[in-house]
Parts: structure tokens; sequence; C-alpha cells
């Protein structure tokens, strides 16, 4: 009877884990290799954090500027990957963004508003520490973070509001590595901050003098970028 019992027992526990079929993992060794190349492509929403300074003009108008909304840019790059151990790998990842910005300017007594839009195409150039967690089946969840430089290839002078050439600062993010047969598709969201006031307030390029209110009512203007991606190592 004692045996009976024993025997039962076992298949009750024993019944959960014969049930459960296990998965094949696409690509074991993909993550230990030192290093690999990919690419990625996605979408982006350019932002300004803009700093009014409440300045009056010689005819009594003070204009303040904010971005109320934003409009989608597109990404791509290229990825290189650097093995460091088996969490942790060091990542450049050149890529360029297209995309723009749509400043609004309104006049405080008479509530006049005006817009100005600012196209930048950004070659963004980030250097990241990548934190994987371990690896679950085919998913495998991961932190990114690091600095980055980055140059204004779309900056076109003569522009009612113009932002400073090189930008730079810091950024951060997460996203889950999905293994598929031949090759790692990975979702990725990074928050990207810069550092520097960006604002050109030397405007002797302007042939508009009355253009000047769009500088002359900022102090300073830094940049804010989220970036969504899809990565393909």
């Amino acid at each position: 009877m004692k045996k009976l019992v024993y025997i039962i027992t076992f298949i009750l526990f024993a019944l959960p884990s014969f049930s459960q079929k296990r998965k094949v993992q696409n690509q074991p060794y993909a993550d230990h290799k030192l290093y690999h190349f990919g690419f990625h492509v996605g979408l982006h929403a350019q932002d300004l954090l803009l700093t009014n300074n409440g300045r009056v003009t010689p005819d009594g108008q003070t204009w303040f500027a904010e971005i109320p909304d934003y409009t989608p840019g597109f990404s791509v790059g290229v990825i290189g990957d650097l093995f460091l151990n088996p969490y942790m790998n060091l990542r450049l990842s050149p890529t360029i963004h297209f995309g723009d910005k749509s400043i609004f300017f309104k006049e405080l007594t008479s509530k006049e508003e005006k817009q100005v839009n600012v196209r930048s195409n950004y070659l963004s150039v980030p250097l990241d520490l990548k934190i994987s967690s371990m690896r679950l089946n085919n998913y495998r969840p991961y932190i990114i973070g690091g600095v980055y430089g980055a140059l204004d290839m779309g900056r076109k002078k003569g522009n009612p509001l113009l932002l400073k050439q090189v930008d730079y600062g810091f950024e951060f993010g997460f996203g889950c590595n999905i293994y598929m047969p031949y090759f790692k598709l990975a979702p990725e969201i990074k928050f990207k901050f810069g550092l520097p006031d960006i604002l050109e307030k030397n405007r002797s390029d302007l042939n508009n003098e009355a253009d000047k209110i769009y500088t002359d009512a900022l102090s300073k203007a830094t940049t804010r970028m989220v970036v969504l991606t899809f990565n393909f190592e």
C-alpha cells in the first residue's frame, strides 16, 4: 500500500514537468561572439526644452515659445557590438535621424501666434553599455545607456530660428532580444537628453531684421528625443 502511495505521489508531481514541452532555442551561441554587426530602422520624435526669457521688444511685445505636439521622424543606422561578458556588451550605433520641429510663438498681450519650422537631420554616434538578463527560451530583455555626440546635417542658415550644429548628451533605454532562426530581432526604445545650449544667438545671417524676435524671446534651448527602433543582428 505504501509503495502504491509513493508511485501515485511521484506521478502527480511529475506530470506537470512531463506535460511541458521543451522549446528549442534558436541561435543558442549568438550571444557568445566576440563581436557582431547589424542595423536598425525606426521612428523618433524630436523635442526642445525651451527657456523663455520674457524679453520685451522695442514696440512692447513679449513672445513665448512652446512645442505643443510632435511630428514622427525616420531613423536608420548600423550596429557594432563588442562582447564583454555573458551579461554585458559595449555597443556603437551610428544613426541618422531625419525629422523636424514645429515651434509656436505666442504674443502675451495680443495673443498673436506665429509658427517656425526647424528641420534637423542628426548624425548621432552613441557609445552604450548594454546589460542583459538571463535568456528565457527565445527572449532576453535588456537595458542600455551611455553617451552620444550628434551633428546636425539639416541646419540651414537664414531660418528664423537657428540651432547650433554640434550637440552631445546622454541616453538610456530598454529592449528585448527575440531570437529568430536566422537573426535576432530587438524592439528598443531610447530616451536622449542633450546637455549644451544649442540656441544660436549670433544671427548676422538673417536678412529680415524682424525675424530676430524668435531668437530674442529665448535664453536657452536643449534637445530631447524619443527613439523607437527595431534592431536586426
